[in-house]
């Protein structure tokens, strides 16, 4: 399970996730106008790369289960 490719992807994703969200916070913790909008397209970038590691966390249960593992 570990070797597939799939949740390698997955795990990178949210890994990804993750990083964009620290950004994001850190980014609103110094505050100031262009700081906020700063964090704003973190928090824009974070759920656009959710919606992908959900996606590929789906597929990989999805096809998991079709070939029976």
């Amino acid at each position: 399970m570990t070797n597939d490719p799939l949740l390698i992807l997955a795990l990178v994703a949210c890994g990804a996730v993750l990083v964009i969200l620290l950004l994001g916070i850190n980014s609103f913790r110094r505050g100031g106008q262009d700081s906020a909008k700063q964090s704003n397209k973190f928090m824009q970038w974070r759920i656009g790369m959710q919606f992908l590691a959900i996606l590929l966390l789906l597929a990989f249960v999805y096809f998991r289960r079709q070939s029976g593992g």
